[in-house]
C-alpha cells in the first residue's frame, strides 16, 4: 500500500536522531571458538565482522531508553506527545515495552505502544508516528527501533548467531511542512502472511500454547529460512522502492543516499544491482554491528555521514512477511 503526503495538513519532520549499542562486542573469532564457523565463513556469507550484545540482566527497554534519551537531546527537546517502540524482542510478552520506556524517560501520561513488524518495524514506526502527527494526536513523536536479538537466538545455531546483534536507534518527529528538509513521505508498506513461517519463533504464542502440548526447547528460539528469505527480501524491497519513488516523483537517479535494512551484505548488493544504484550511494554499517533488526536503519542513518539536503531513500524487510519504504531530504541535525 502506497500513501502520498496529504495536500493539506502537517508533515512529520525528522528533528532528532539518537543511537545506542551495548558495550560488549563479540567478534567473528570469538564465535568461532564456540561454534563450527570462522571469520572467513561469516564475512563471505554476510559481510559481518562483529556484533554488539547485551549483558545478563539487561533488556530491550534499556537499549530503547538510551537511544531515546539521545534522540531527544539531538532534537533539543525534553518531551514528546507519544512514544512508539518498534521491537520483536519486548521485555515481556505482556505488557508492551513502550510505556515503561516512556516512564523512564520522564514522559509518563502520554500514548506509548509497541509496533511489531520485525526488521521492517522502524519504517512502520515512522509511518505510525507520521500518522499520529497528521491526525493531530501529537505534535512530536519519539520513534524507537530496539532489539536484543541475542536473547532469542539458539546458542548452537552458527547462522543466526553470526548474523544478529543488539542495538537501538531513535528519532524525534515533529509537526512541520511537507516541503522542508526532514519531512517524511510518502510511505509504501506491505505484508504477506502466507509466508509467515519463513521468519518466526515457533513457541511462546497463543498458537503453540493452545495445543496443550509443551514446546521443545528449540522451538523457543528464532528461526529463519535463509534462501527464500533472501529472494523475498530483494524482491519485496525492490518493488517497494519503485512504488515509493513513483509516489514521491523521484527516479533512482535522484537518490543521493540509499539506506536499506542491514540484513546481509549480499542482500544490499543484490538490491543495489536491481535498482542500478552506484556503490558510493549505499550506506552500510553491517560489518561493525551486524543485523540489529528494528534498530538497523536508524543506526545506519547515524553512521552514514549524511549531509543536509541529500535525498535519502529508506527501505526495509522483515518477518510477517512485512516491508516498507519512505523518502526524505536529510535535515541539518547532529546525531546523539
Amino acid at each position: 500500500m502506497s500513501t502520498s503526503p496529504p495536500g493539506q495538513g502537517p508533515a512529520a519532520v525528522l528533528a532528532g536522531l539518537g543511537t545506542w549499542l551495548p558495550p560488549k562486542v563479540v567478534s567473528n573469532h570469538e564465535l568461532a571458538r564456540e561454534l563450527d564457523t570462522s571469520d572467513e565463513w561469516i564475512r563471505t556469507r554476510t559481510g559481518i565482522g562483529q556484533r554488539h550484545v547485551i549483558e545478563p540482566g539487561s533488556a530491550t527497554s534499556w537499549l530503547a531508553v538510551e537511544a531515546g534519551r539521545r534522540a531527544l537531546k539531538s532534537a533539543q527537546c525534553d518531551e514528546a506527545g507519544a512514544v512508539v517502540v518498534a521491537t520483536s524482542t519486548p521485555d515481556r510478552p505482556c505488557p508492551a515495552t513502550a510505556p515503561e520506556v516512556a516512564s523512564r524517560l520522564g514522559l509518563s501520561g502520554i500514548p506509548a505502544f509497541d509496533v511489531g513488524a520485525v526488521c521492517a518495524g522502524f519504517v512502520y514506526g515512522l509511518a505510525t508516528g507520521a500518522g499520529l502527527i497528521s491526525a493531530g494526536i501529537a505534535d512530536n513523536v519519539l520513534v524507537i527501533g530496539a532489539d536484543a536479538f541475542s536473547t532469542i537466538l539458539n546458542p548452537g545455531d552458527r547462522t543466526t548467531r553470526a548474523i544478529f546483534g543488539d542495538g537501538a536507534g531513535a528519532v524525534v518527529l515533529r509537526r512541520g511542512e511537507h516541503d522542508e528538509p526532514g519531512a517524511l513521505g510518502p510511505f509504501d508498506l506491505g505484508s504477506d502472511g502466507e509466508l509467515s513461517d519463513l521468519i518466526m519463533i515457533p513457541a511462546g504464542g497463543s498458537r503453540q500454547r493452545a495445543t496443550g502440548t509443551p514446546a521443545s526447547p528449540a522451538d523457543h528460539y528464532f528461526t529463519m529460512s535463509g534462501k527464500p528469505v533472501f529472494m523475498q527480501a530483494v524482491l519485496r524491497m525492490t518493488e517497494s522502492v519503485h512504488r515509493v519513488l513513483g509516489q514521491a516523483g523521484w527516479t533512482v537517479d535522484d537518490i543521493d543516499r540509499f539506506v536499506g535494512h542491514q540484513a546481509n551484505s549480499r542482500i544490499l548488493t543484490a538490491l543495489a544491482e536491481r535498482l542500478e544504484l552506484p556503490e558510493n550511494r549505499i550506506v552500510s554499517n553491517i560489518e561493525r554491528v551486524g543485523n540489529t533488526a528494528a534498530a538497523s536503519i536508524p543506526l545506519a542513518l547515524a553512521d552514514g555521514g549524511l549531509r543536509p539536503g541529500e535525498r535519502v531513500l529508506l527501505t526495509s524487510f522483515g518477518g510477517g512477511l512485512a516491508w516498507g519504504s519512505t523518502v526524505l531530504r536529510w535535515p541539518d541535525l547532529i546525531p546523539g
